[in-house]
Order: structure tokens, then C-alpha cells, then sequence
């Protein structure tokens, strides 16, 4: 088994007037300049060897969530740096980016700049957060390591959400903030299972082989900052909120 840091170092609705940007489009040739440039320049993206899939919400707008397609690459152990997609093909776009610190880093943060970043361990210990693709006891040590983490994540264009296709042809006003669903009963159910047959995988199933991990499990900060929002939400015995 490839060790954790190679595996980890390897691998709105205003109208925009006059302005089309139809998915997929990228016929100019000046968009794919590759063959005339060094691949030596194309280095830090070549980083971003990691490939996770989770599940993100808004937290000014939890009514608003989508499938979130990370590509991810480790700055040291304790912080992982990761573009954010709209899915994981070549007529994907660019949403946002997202910051991973461990608990250490987190605890040594201000206290006014933790409530930006949102908790990791139901999305880990539920299963909701994959590694698709990778051998399943590198995917279950990449999650041991990333136990009592937590994300900033930022989104910054607007190209769908879940039930509501409408999309933003550019990036249009300010950054949207992102969470993590905390609980059961507050990601749809649909949204997981459309994942799951794609990837031909199961999240329940994730859930259970996962289960050892639990006793790993610090309080969180963040857990409960959505309860409002989700009155029928269920928090797991597995889940510590601080």
C-alpha cells in the first residue's frame, strides 16, 4: 500500500447582457494552450492528485446544496488545499476551493475566524465523503487521517443546484460560504443515492465499515449551526458537537 503523503502528494440570477458561456465550449484554441507551453508551469495543478466527493451546503442558504467534486492536494499534515467541481468530467467548471486543517491547526485559530470553518466527522463517519475509485483500505486510512478536521470552503459560481438547474452564466456577486451536513435526515436522500449508483457505491454500506473510527471522535464546532434549518434532524451518538 502506497504510503498517506504520496498518496496524498501524488495524486443569483442576474442576466449578463451580451455574454454566452455555454458548458463545454472550448473551441478557441487560445483556451488550450498546453502544447505550446512547458508542462513544467503546470505543476501545482498536477498536485492535485486527491480525489474526494462530498456533499456541501450553503450556510447563508441552506435550501441551496450540490455534489461537490474535490481535487485535492497536501501542503503538509496538518492542511490540504482543494478545487472545488461541478462534477468530474471535461465539460466540469471551476465552483469554488476549499482549505482542510487538523484539529491542531483548528484549535489554534481566533476564535472569530472558526465560525468559517465547518466540522468533518459525520460527513467522514457516515459515509457521505469518498475517495471514489481508490482502494478501499487507502480510502478508510485517508479518512482516519483526516478524523476532527475541519473545511473552509468557498463557492464562487453559481452552475446548479440540486432540484434547481437554474445557473449563472459567469461568476456573478459575492462568495458563497459552505457547510457540511451534520446530521441525519438533513441531506437528501435523493442527492445520495444519485452519487452512489453512478459511482456504483454505498454510502450506507461506507457507514458501517467506517464505524471503528468512531471512538476517534472529538467535539466539533459547527455541528449544530444548521439545526435551525433542519428541525428533523437527527444527530448520531457518533457525532460530538462542542
Amino acid at each position: 500500500m502506497r504510503s498517506l503523503g504520496t498518496l496524498l502528494l501524488s495524486v443569483s440570477g442576474a442576466a449578463v447582457a451580451g455574454f454566452s458561456c455555454a458548458q463545454g465550449d472550448t473551441s478557441s484554441s487560445d483556451l488550450n494552450p498546453s502544447a505550446v507551453q512547458s508542462s513544467g508551469y503546470f505543476e501545482p495543478i498536477q498536485q492535485l492528485g486527491v480525489y474526494l466527493d462530498g456533499f456541501h451546503v450553503m450556510k447563508q442558504a441552506p435550501d441551496l446544496f450540490l455534489e461537490a467534486h474535490h481535487y485535492c492536494a497536501a501542503k503538509s499534515d496538518d492542511l490540504l488545499q482543494c478545487a472545488i467541481f461541478d462534477g468530474n468530467t471535461s465539460d466540469a467548471n471551476l465552483v469554488g476551493i476549499e482549505y482542510i486543517v487538523s484539529e491542531r491547526l483548528f484549535d489554534r485559530l481566533p476564535a472569530d475566524e472558526k465560525k468559517f470553518w465547518h466540522p468533518h466527522d459525520y460527513e467522514i463517519l457516515s459515509g457521505q465523503l469518498v475517495a471514489p475509485a481508490m482502494p478501499e483500505s487507502e480510502e478508510k486510512a485517508l479518512m482516519k487521517k483526516w478524523m476532527n478536521s475541519y473545511g473552509k470552503t468557498w463557492h464562487l459560481w453559481n452552475t446548479g443546484y440540486f432540484g434547481r438547474p437554474h445557473a449563472d452564466p459567469v461568476p456573478l456577486g459575492v462568495p458563497m460560504l459552505a457547510w457540511s451536513f451534520n446530521a441525519d435526515g438533513e441531506v437528501p436522500a435523493q442527492m445520495v443515492s444519485d452519487r452512489d449508483q453512478r459511482f456504483g457505491i454505498s454510502t450506507e454500506q461506507r457507514r458501517t465499515d467506517r464505524a471503528d473510527l468512531r471512538p476517534l471522535a472529538q467535539p466539533q464546532e459547527g455541528v449544530n449551526d444548521l439545526a435551525p434549518f433542519f428541525p428533523n434532524r437527527h444527530v448520531p451518538d457518533f457525532v460530538k458537537a462542542k
